[in-house]
C-alpha cells in the first residue's frame, strides 16, 4: 500500500465504503490491517464495510491459506439514484487514476514559487 495520508476532520467527498473498495482494487490481496491504516479506520470498521460490500454483491473473496483474495464486480451499478446506471468500475477508475497521479507527483520536485 502507498503511504498513509494525514488525518482529517470534517466532511469529505468519499464514503468509507468507496475508500475501502479503492484499496482493494489497488491490491486484491491487501490485508484488513493495511486497509484500516490506509483509510484511517479501525480493523472492525473495515470488516463491517467488507461484509456490506459482499452482502450487496460488489465484492467477493476466496480464502487461500491465511490470505484473502478479493474480487470486485466491476459491472455492478452504484447504489444512489443520482448515479443510476454508473458502474463501480467507473468510480474506481477515477479513484485509482488519481492515486497513481498523486504518487507520480510525489516523486517530482516541488515547483518553485516566485
Amino acid at each position: 500500500m502507498r503511504g498513509v495520508a494525514e488525518s482529517h476532520t470534517g466532511w469529505t467527498f468519499l464514503t468509507n465504503h468507496a475508500r475501502v473498495l479503492a484499496a482493494i482494487a489497488d491490491d486484491p490481496n491487501v490485508r484488513i490491517r493495511d486497509i484500516a491504516a490506509h483509510c484511517r479506520l479501525t480493523e472492525r470498521a473495515v470488516q463491517k464495510i467488507i461484509a456490506d460490500l459482499e452482502q450487496d454483491g460488489y465484492l467477493s473473496h476466496t480464502r487461500e491459506g491465511r490470505t484473502n483474495t478479493y474480487r470486485i464486480e466491476p459491472g455492478k451499478v452504484l447504489r444512489h439514484p443520482a448515479e443510476a446506471g454508473l458502474p463501480v468500475a467507473s468510480l474506481l477508475s477515477l479513484l485509482l487514476k488519481d492515486e497513481v497521479q498523486r504518487t507520480e507527483r510525489a516523486d517530482e520536485p516541488a515547483p518553485r514559487l516566485s
